[in-house]
């Protein structure tokens, strides 16, 4: 199986409402998204590609248009604003786009991922 991988990096805010008001992440915070997305395939297109990473800059576009320096709970709503649930939406967004998608993942720091993947 060949797999190519793509990062795309963006900055935003969040809150999320349903934790107890005492936790960090319950108040307004923001964070230095890396958003990575995943490809599979066993065969190869003509020229020897998964992909041209090139077709992926409409990820790169969305990204910059609807959720970089953006408020996450006004894009998404309140309930969809979580690493999982980016992770999950933007794995979405992909597989419509291109087949060949087989995980997102979603990093919020260097060092926590929340990954969604079929």
């Amino acid at each position: 199986m060949y797999r190519i991988h793509k990062e795309y990096h963006f900055s935003a805010s969040h809150q999320l409402h349903r934790l107890p008001a005492d936790h960090p992440c319950a108040r307004l915070h923001g964070h230095n998204y890396v958003v990575e997305v995943e490809l599979a395939s066993e065969t190869l297109n003509e020229v020897g590609f998964v992909r041209d990473y090139r077709e992926l800059d409409a990820l790169k576009t969305y990204i910059d248009e609807k959720f970089d320096h953006r408020h996450l709970n006004d894009v998404l709503g309140d309930d969809g604003v979580t690493a999982e649930q980016l992770a999950k939406h933007f794995y979405e967004w992909c597989k419509q786009r291109w087949p060949e998608v087989c995980a997102v993942r979603v990093r919020e720091t260097p060092k926590s991922c929340a990954e969604y993947r079929l």
